[in-house]
Formats: C-alpha cells, sequence, structure tokens
C-alpha cells in the first residue's frame, strides 16, 4: 500500500500521520512532546524518535519522502530556517538535518501553506484550483494553494499577506514597516485595540461577546470588520481565488462570513465579489494532513 507520511511540528507538540494514497482516513497518528526547551538538536531527535515509534507502531514501513510542516520557512537559496516561533529553528539547517536522521527525502512547508493545502485538498475549499488560506491568531499568515500544490515562492514568503501595510504611518511591527495587517486583524491586535480604547483588558472572545452592551467592543469589532474587508481584498485582487479559508483564533469571529464579506465587496476590482469566504472544516488536523499532502 502506498501511503503518504506528514509531521506538524509544533511549540510544544509533534504530530505525525500516516495516510493511504487514495483516502482522507488517516491509517496512523502519533503525538509527542517536542521538549523546544532542550534546543535544536533535541528538537531533531524528537522527529526521528515520533517517526521509529510510528513505524513500529502502525507496523507501516516508512516511505522514501515525508512532509513536514513547521513554525517558519526554509530560506529556498540557503536551506537555513527564518521567521520561526519556535527560535532555536531560527538560521538552522532543519530540512537537510531531518534529512541526515530519517534517512529519507523532505518536503518542508511552513504552518500556514499546510493549513491551506489540507483545507483545499480535504476540507472546505476541496475541489477549488485556487485558494487562499488565512491563519489570524496570535500573529497573521497565509498561504496559496495552485491546483493542488502550496506556492512556497522564491523566497519561501508566497502568502505572507500579514507583513504588508494596512495602515500608512500605524504602529511600527517588528519587520520593519508600519501599519502591517498583523498588527490590525490579529487577535493579539484587536485585544490591543480595545485595552487602549477602554483602558481594561478583555480575552477576544469577551469583546465579541460584548459588542452589543460595551461601546469599545462595538468599536473593536467595526474596525475589525472594515480592515478585514480592505485587506483580503488586495489578496482576492491579486489571486482571485475560489475560496478563502480563515482560520485561526479570529476566524471564528462569525460576523467575518457577514459584514465581513460586505467589506470586501466595497474595495474588490469587480461589480461582484464571487469568491467564497469559508470557516475551516478540518481544526487542529489542518496542519499534520497538510503535511502529508505536500508528498501527495
Amino acid at each position: 500500500m502506498q501511503t503518504l507520511w506528514g509531521i506538524d511540528l509544533g511549540g510544544t507538540k509533534i504530530e505525525g500521520v500516516i495516510m493511504p494514497m487514495d483516502s482522507d482516513v488517516p491509517l496512523h497518528r502519533m503525538r509527542i512532546d517536542t521538549e523546544s526547551f532542550n534546543g535544536y538538536d533535541h528538537i531533531v531527535s524528537r522527529i526521528g524518535l515520533l517517526i521509529d515509534q510510528m513505524e513500529q507502531a502502525s507496523g507501516i514501513q516508512r516511505p522514501s519522502r515525508i512532509g513536514v510542516g513547521t513554525p517558519g520557512a526554509e530560506e529556498p537559496s540557503t536551506g537555513l530556517m527564518k521567521n520561526c516561533n519556535t527560535t532555536c529553528l531560527n538560521g538552522q539547517p532543519l530540512p537537510g538535518d531531518i534529512r541526515k536522521v530519517l534517512g529519507i527525502e523532505v518536503k518542508l512547508a511552513n504552518d500556514a501553506n499546510c493549513f491551506a493545502l489540507a483545507e483545499a485538498t480535504l476540507g472546505a475549499a476541496k475541489g477549488a484550483s485556487n485558494v487562499f488560506g488565512v491563519i489570524m491568531g496570535t500573529g497573521v499568515g497565509g498561504g496559496i494553494v495552485i491546483d493542488g500544490k502550496a506556492l512556497n515562492g522564491l523566497q519561501g514568503i508566497g502568502g505572507e499577506w500579514g507583513h504588508n501595510e494596512l495602515i500608512p504611518d500605524g504602529e511600527p511591527c517588528y519587520c520593519g514597516k508600519r501599519g502591517c495587517v498583523e498588527l490590525v486583524l490579529s487577535g493579539t491586535g484587536l485585544q490591543k485595540f480595545y485595552l487602549g480604547k477602554s483602558g481594561q483588558q478583555k480575552t477576544l472572545k469577551e469583546i465579541v461577546r460584548d459588542t452589543e452592551t460595551d461601546i469599545h467592543a462595538k468599536a473593536t469589532m467595526d474596525r475589525l470588520i472594515h480592515y478585514f474587508g480592505k485587506a483580503i481584498s488586495v489578496v482576492i485582487n491579486i489571486l482571485d481565488p475560489e475560496v478563502i479559508v480563515l482560520g485561526g483564533g479570529v476566524g471564528n469571529v462569525q460576523a467575518l462570513y457577514t459584514e465581513g464579506v460586505k467589506s470586501a465587496e466595497k474595495f474588490v476590482f469587480n461589480t461582484k465579489m464571487r469568491t467564497k469566504i469559508v470557516p475551516p472544516q478540518l481544526g487542529d488536523s489542518a496542519g499534520v494532513f497538510g503535511a502529508a499532502m505536500l508528498v501527495r
């Protein structure tokens, strides 16, 4: 039986999956702690341990190629990692080191690309040929899938809409620009805006809950809807995707699928916006399923 193997490397957990080539139903899943506090070499060894355990527990021999989703990106020109939330990975030759440990080829992509690929092939955008997957959580990222393949790009930054200017002369971003999409639309950014308006701290869930009774919560949500439409319209104007899937905690805000769509329609360069904006279907499985789809 031909199988697809995927690894989702997270900050706290490493998850693996074995999937049949011709089915969406996993044959085997397993996860272990990342133990990233022990450093880079230990993380690489944990990936090797997980594959060994999956092979032993499933009775299925490891394939010649494996897909790996990471909390950052590989710089294609050097093979070194960059932009990783697990900072000990930055500057390290992770793809090459995994190859050495496992003795097989590795196809690597960041977590946003894996999310987009999973939803495009198995989830909410299944059957669509042009898909943009959005992650709006602590940060903001995105992934592009064309005809079932994730588009990493020349520099490994395909889909990184979170670091494009949205508010001219806005707050400074760590990337060097100001008023980035991430600062405005992330859960962190929304909570910070609410704090600045109200002088009080609330979680995103509390802000959404209190929209009808708290004028500052309503202002925060109104701002989200306006700038979401403006930001996502740029993606639509460039990619013209059939489907956009919204992941991350902010993607749970139901108003994005109604008022957010109306906001986007105002900015899209067309007489009518036909792009569908939908919630994800795969939940926490998207990352590891997408990693497996990298080698399909």
